[in-house]
């Protein structure tokens, strides 16, 4: 029997101006598909994301505080070559296209992935009167999304890997190293703008033992930003992703023991740049990331 089509959306995460942030394919599927069907399908999208969503109809009794009335979706994460086990902005876009369908009611949706149960809200901007504006002819309601994900701890680096990563990094000077959980490199410039000016070497980055490399650096004193950050995933099937939500599950740990605070506005210095609003919950070890989002294209996958 023929497989429905699947409705698909491109979603611009972590912005709120088409062709900006961070895009990713979000794809709602009324059937199971095979893993190498979903990871051909991220390879013909090849953009850094494609989500696949999945409706639960009875959700499963996975802790004390669900509630059965909350939406709740399996999602899944695929890059062009491989599934990861978390995507911040996939995981923004997704939201962005359910609650901006029909597909949800509220203000509050479930995701049931591999890095457990990650929430995502709705939060209308400003006072009622002022929550809608008009584009193209209608009336759209402002809204930002805010992510509920886990910290991402980080452990101490060999140092004498300095030298290969300030290769990879055209030779610029590393102040810190860190390893994450995820497998990434987390390196420390002196500066903002050294992490804005760095031009890689993607070949040298594929030699760094690990997943990707995270560079980062405090803003300007005169900037409306805490810090600054890139990161480079060549061997994801992405030379640099443009907005990276899951690298600030970390960064937000990092900067907040070297700035002594827990509410950021981070810079994504990629080509397309992307902004996130950021508070650490200490306490409970998670990160609310918080974001806005475009959709620029629609369509159905007929295979």
């Amino acid at each position: 029997m023929a497989k429905k089509p699947v409705k698909y959306a491109v979603v611009d995460a972590f912005t709120e101006s088409a062709f900006k942030g961070n895009p990713a394919a979000v794809c709602l599927l009324e059937e199971e598909r095979d893993d190498d069907w979903l990871q051909a399908l991220a390879m013909e999208f090849n953009i850094s994301q494609t989500g696949y969503l999945t409706r639960m109809t009875e959700p499963e009794p996975l802790d004390s505080s669900a509630t059965i009335s909350t939406p709740r979706f399996r999602l899944r994460w695929f890059t062009p070559v491989k599934e990861v086990n978390l995507c911040g902005h996939a995981t923004l876009a997704a939201a962005h296209l359910l609650f901006t369908s029909s597909l949800v009611k509220g203000n509050l949706i479930e995701f049931i992935t591999l890095s457990g149960v990650l929430t995502a809200r709705k939060v209308i901007e400003g006072d009622k009167s002022d929550a809608w504006k008009c584009e193209n002819g209608e009336a759209q309601e402002r809204f930002y999304i805010e992510l509920d994900f886990p910290t991402v701890p980080m452990v101490e680096y060999n140092s004498a890997e300095v030298a290969s990563i300030s290769k990879a990094l055209n030779g610029a000077s590393v102040i810190d190293i860190k390893k994450t959980e995820k497998d990434d490199i987390l390196a420390v410039l002196p500066s903002g703008k050294t992490v804005v000016d760095i031009e890689p070497q993607f070949d040298e980055i594929r030699k760094l033992p690990g997943r990707g490399l995270i560079i980062t650096g405090v803003a300007p004193p005169d900037s409306e930003f805490d810090f600054i950050s890139r990161f480079f995933c060549p061997k994801y099937g992405f030379n640099e992703d443009p907005v990276c939500g899951s690298a600030h599950c970390c960064l937000a740990l990092y900067w907040s023991q070297k700035l002594g605070k827990c509410d950021f506005l981070a810079y994504q210095a990629s080509p397309r740049s992307g902004i996130l609003n950021i508070h650490l919950d200490e306490q409970n070890q998670r990160v609310l990331l918080r974001g806005k989002a475009v959709t620029i294209m629609e369509g159905c996958v007929l295979v």
